[in-house]
């Protein structure tokens, strides 16, 4: 006889519990998100113009770079942003991410399943049943040693749905989204992290060169220097004493070059690790220093700080840990699932799908924790404790960002004035050289005069190359503390307020 099929009022009592359901799924425990509040100054001291601040981490950073103007570098930039590691394990890491956000969005629908089977059993004197039966019809035959054997062949599918009535699983997904931004914030970290070292190391690099090339010329004039003196020496002109002297600073300053050119070396090593080569196989030719250093506009708006990829996980952290306090705290209440299944079974494969026989099940279920020791309380005030430990970190990030820029700041506009004092002293210990070596010639004063002017007019000149470069480095550290390059239409927009 076939089993009857459920009419609609045997469903009643299951859609009335999804109608209460659905309107309960409309709420989510948990706080909701509020972005914290974090000190801000109202201007920065080291700057004249100002404009409030307002998030603005979307805006596009641009190859900031190119302010240099140094086709190398560019070349270089580009290739750190497609081969270096740290980027790579950065950008694995958000995909990584992106994959938790869709695992956790899976959870609000329900899961199918089909199963299908064939179940042969039997029974005689001979032995014991073999196999287990499922509910529909079978065949039975009798075998000659008294017993029966029956077949069996079923097809179902079946379906199981926990519904997020306290909105857990909504929380859960908030976690994972806010983690994933995050997560792309740490990326957006990584690759302006890169740029800045290979742009720093890049103008390290050239600016060795530069005093390479700076050392060697003086070790000319020395050289020549040394010469003469030998010569005036052998002449019976001036003592020993000078020979000696124009000896012991020709050869110092000889081994000055082996030392650059050491730093040579290790600055080329780590240029080649940051775009993903070995060591061994890269080579920088040498090339002319672009020394540009790009103006810094007074008027950067308070906006451009906030594009810092640091502050922006900071912040996205804090929306994760609010999220996870939802999570624990839905486990005060209680968890639903509704599962359903229904099927075919016939005694004969071709009767499968034709015969009358169908099997069903409908179900609902609830549980609800009535004693756990403490352990859901536990959970929830870890969850806060860990929300807390998230805003004091983004504000702690907000100042060290506001501090960061403050130093740069000053730097780059003391550096600017001391670039110029140490032109001018460079330039005066040049004149100084030039006359004492002159008056040394003309037998006016003794070596060691002219030893102390060479030195001196070697480290101002050295001095002033590597303000340069300092200048450089502080500006691009300026960048990064800024979270990327700054467009010039809202530095116009910034000052246009004022």
């Amino acid at each position: 006889m076939p089993i009857p099929r459920p009419t609609h009022h045997r469903f009643a009592w299951l859609f009335g519990g999804l109608a209460l359901v659905a309107v309960l799924a409309g709420c989510a425990v948990g706080p909701r998100y509020v972005q914290p509040s974090a000190p801000t100054p109202a201007s920065y001291g080291e700057a004249s113009l100002w404009t409030t601040a307002a998030p603005a981490d979307t805006l596009e950073r641009g190859d900031w770079w190119s302010l240099f103007k140094d086709p190398v570098l560019d070349d270089l930039e580009h290739r750190v942003t497609i081969s270096n590691q740290n980027i790579a394990a950065a950008d694995a890491a958000y995909r990584q991410s992106l994959a938790l956000v869709s695992e956790a969005r899976a959870a609000y629908f329900p899961t199918a399943t089909v199963n299908a089977g064939a179940t042969r059993s039997g029974s005689g004197s001979r032995g014991l049943a073999v196999g287990t039966s499922v509910g529909g019809t079978t065949t039975t035959t009798t075998n000659p040693s008294g017993g029966s054997t029956s077949t069996l062949y079923q097809v179902s599918l079946g379906a199981t749905w926990a519904p997020d009535v306290w909105g857990r699983i909504r929380r859960t997904v908030e976690n994972a989204r806010e983690n994933a931004q995050a997560s792309e914030a740490d990326l957006a970290a990584a690759r302006l992290s890169a740029q800045g070292l290979l742009a720093t190391d890049y103008f390290q690099l050239r600016e060795t060169d530069a005093e390479f090339k700076l050392v060697y010329t003086t070790v000319q004039a020395y050289q020549r220097s040394f010469q003469i003196t030998l010569n005036q020496y052998n002449a019976k002109i001036v003592a020993k004493i000078d020979v000696l002297q124009a000896q012991t600073q020709l050869q110092s300053t000889q081994s000055q070059l082996a030392g650059l050119e050491q730093q040579r070396t290790t600055l080329e090593h780590a240029i080649a690790m940051l775009i993903g080569e070995p060591a061994g196989s890269f080579g920088l030719p040498e090339a002319d220093w672009v020394a540009t250093v790009p103006e810094v506009p007074i008027g950067i708006p308070s906006s451009l700080l906030q594009r810092r990829p640091d502050i922006a996980a900071s912040e996205r952290l804090v929306a994760a840990a609010n999220a996870e306090i939802g999570v624990q705290e839905a486990a005060y209440f209680p968890s639903f699932n509704l599962t359903g299944s229904g099927g075919t079974a016939a005694a004969m494969l071709n009767q499968l799908f034709t015969a009358p026989t169908r099997i069903w099940s409908i179900g609902a279920a609830a549980s609800e924790t009535l004693f756990d020791a403490g352990l859901t309380r536990a959970r929830t005030a870890a969850a806060r404790a860990a929300y807390d430990q998230a805003v004091a970190n983004y504000r702690q990030s907000v100042l060290s960002a506001f501090q960061g820029v403050e130093d740069h700041l000053a730097a780059s506009l003391v550096m600017a004035r001391q670039y110029e004092l140490l032109k001018q002293a460079s330039a005066a210990a040049d004149d100084a050289e030039r006359i004492t070596l002159n008056q040394y010639r003309a037998g006016q004063i003794v070596y060691t005069d002219v030893v102390v002017a060479q030195a001196a007019a070697l480290t101002a000149r050295r001095a002033l190359v590597q303000s340069a470069v300092a200048r450089q480095t502080t500006a691009i550290a300026l960048i990064q503390a800024l979270g990327g390059g700054w467009p010039n239409q809202a530095v116009a927009d910034a000052a246009a307020q004022h």
